[in-house]
Order: structure tokens, then C-alpha cells, then sequence
């Protein structure tokens, strides 16, 4: 099938990745993904270098568990602000709470936030609803602990990157529908939003990139098992299939226009707009999915950083250090 192309840019560093980062996630293979992500540098030594102080807090998760999140404040931080739950990418099979720390790391350092990022659970050893039931539990410890964490209530956000991104989609209805903390935004990166699979893009990029439809195939089922694609899942695993977007707060959603997630992504937007919620999308050209994180030196992915920097700023009436 004839598809967008990669920007030139983009795919001379997606084909200078080790070929195991971009090859089909299968079920026999995510134990092997999962021991193989080992940050480098250390993420300690990444937050004392740019002045990040650190705590972990245990906290009750879903159906009686505990999870793990970590508070990230900028040393010396006195005062209220910008607050962010941060809910981090992998399809929620792989991945942890500091795998997107690039993306979100300037929030901290340049606009004085504190971000929580949570250590939910993955399938499948935790299948729907625990991953988004998790990271719900995170906003709301997180609401309720504002003060001690110098977060302003008015001024607390979602965010998240791919299945990250979805999860993120997911909490925003939940503390809708069950009236829980209020949200001034959700900022969602190619978010991973449903688990139909049938788009134009999906088809388009069924191979290609580092995250293709056998690796987005493996994820769904992993999280929902045979539910996978029927009548029965819940709008809070898969938003995409929400008929009602109404009462969300402002959202961001970005992707690239030679992604997977592409037509779902705009297809949201397009829901939250008819919806009467405030909605900024960006469609990059040539991105393949995660393409800012794999090629942050190009031209490409500093717009897209820009773009997200300038709705942070605007929506959170912060001002960069």
C-alpha cells in the first residue's frame, strides 16, 4: 500500500538504530524487550546533573496492590505550580516511569513543575483495568496530596506518550465520569487509543518504524486478551471508543503522518472538537512514531517540542526558567 514517506532526516537515524529496537514485538518476546531497556546514563546521575531532586512513594494501586510513583521537583523548589501525572509509553507491556524522562524532563527544570510519573502495572501479567485503574489511582494520591506536593489544584495536568498517551485519554474520562479531580489538561503524544486496528494508517504501517501492527497487536491482546476488537471493552482502555468526549478538559494530541496511530490520533481530536472540548493537534510531517525521542537533533523534532512547550506554558500560565 503507497504511503507517506519518513522525512529524509528522520529515516537516516531510524535506520541507523540497532536493528532489535525496531523489529515486531511478539508475546515470546517482551521479556526479552523489557531486560533489555537499561537507561544510559543512569537516571540518577541524569536528574543530579540537571539539578532534579527525586522521591519515591509507595501507594495503594488497583483491586488492593501497591505501586510505585516518584515526585520529580526542581532542587530548592519552594511554592506552588504546575503539577503533571506522568504516565509513560510501551504499550503498556514494556517500558517504566522513567522511559520517556527527555519528554518530560524540561517540565521540571524549565517551567518549575512537579511530575509525578507512575510505575503501573503492565500486562499481561496485569490486564485491563489495571494499568489505567493505576495511573487513576496516581491522579487522585496526587490530588489529594497537593499541597505537601506544591502543586496548584487549579493547575494540574495528564500527560503521556503512546500507550502512555492512551492510558492518559483514559484517566481524563475516568475522573470525569466518577467526578474525581479536576483536570486543567491533557496532553496526550501519539497516543495509543484503540485496539480495533482497522485504519488506513494501520494497513499503511503494518511495517515500518519502531512500532509496527504486529508489536500493536501483541500489546492490545496482551492487555485485553480475547475482548480484543469485540463489543466488550471499556472506553477507559481503549478511548477511541468513547461516543461521548464531552466535559474533557483542553487537550494536546501530536503524531506523525507516517505512524500507526495517526488516524486514530486525528480522528480523537476531531471527537473532542464536535465534543465543544478545545483540542490543538499536530500532524508532523514525515514522523514515525516516537520520532523525537529516536532523532531529537533534527529540525523536525524541535518543532514538535516547541509546539508542546508553547501549549504547556499557555495552558498552565507557566513562564520558562
Amino acid at each position: 500500500m503507497t504511503r507517506p514517506p519518513f522525512a529524509p532526516e528522520l529515516e537516516a537515524a531510524l535506520n541507523a538504530m540497532p536493528a532489535f529496537k525496531r523489529q515486531t514485538i511478539t508475546p515470546e518476546r517482551i521479556a526479552e524487550v523489557r531486560g533489555a531497556d537499561v537507561p544510559d546514563p543512569p537516571i540518577p546521575r541524569v536528574l543530579a546533573d540537571v539539578g532534579v531532586v527525586r522521591r519515591d512513594v509507595t501507594i495503594p494501586g488497583h483491586h488492593g496492590g501497591e505501586i510505585m510513583v516518584s515526585v520529580l521537583t526542581r532542587e530548592g523548589r519552594s511554592g506552588t505550580g504546575p503539577g503533571v501525572l506522568q504516565i509513560h509509553s510501551g504499550g503498556m507491556i514494556i517500558g517504566d516511569r522513567f522511559s520517556d524522562l527527555p519528554q518530560w524532563l524540561p517540565w521540571v527544570t524549565d517551567f518549575d513543575a512537579v511530575v509525578v510519573t507512575v510505575e503501573y502495572r503492565l500486562a499481561p501479567e496485569h490486564p485491563d483495568p489495571y494499568p489505567v485503574e493505576d495511573c487513576y489511582a496516581a491522579l487522585c494520591w496526587t490530588a489529594e496530596n497537593v499541597r505537601d506536593l506544591g502543586i496548584d489544584p487549579e493547575r494540574l495536568i495528564v500527560a503521556g506518550a503512546s500507550g502512555g498517551g492512551g492510558l492518559a485519554a483514559g484517566v481524563a474520562l475516568l475522573a470525569r465520569d466518577r467526578r474525581g479531580p479536576a483536570l486543567a489538561g491533557q496532553l496526550l503524544l501519539c497516543p495509543m487509543l484503540d485496539d480495533r486496528d482497522d485504519t488506513v494508517a494501520a494497513a499503511q504501517f503494518a511495517l515500518g518504524g519502531i512500532w509496527d501492527r504486529g508489536s500493536n497487536t501483541t500489546a492490545w491482546t496482551s492487555l485485553l486478551g480475547d475482548r480484543r476488537g469485540t463489543g466488550d471493552v471499556s472506553i477507559y482502555a481503549a478511548p477511541a471508543r468513547a461516543q461521548d468526549l464531552s466535559g474533557l478538559p483542553t487537550t494536546f494530541i501530536d503524531c506523525g503522518s507516517a505512524e500507526l496511530f495517526r488516524d486514530e490520533d486525528v480522528a480523537y481530536a476531531s471527537a473532542l472538537w464536535a465534543a465543544g472540548v478545545q483540542a490543538e493537534l499536530h500532524v508532523w510531517p514525515g514522523g514515525f512514531h516516537g520520532f523525537d525521542l529516536v532523532a531529537p537533533h533534527t529540525d523536525l523534532s524541535a518543532s514538535a517540542v516547541s509546539a508542546r512547550r508553547q501549549w504547556f506554558a499557555r495552558t498552565l500560565g507557566a513562564t520558562a526558567r
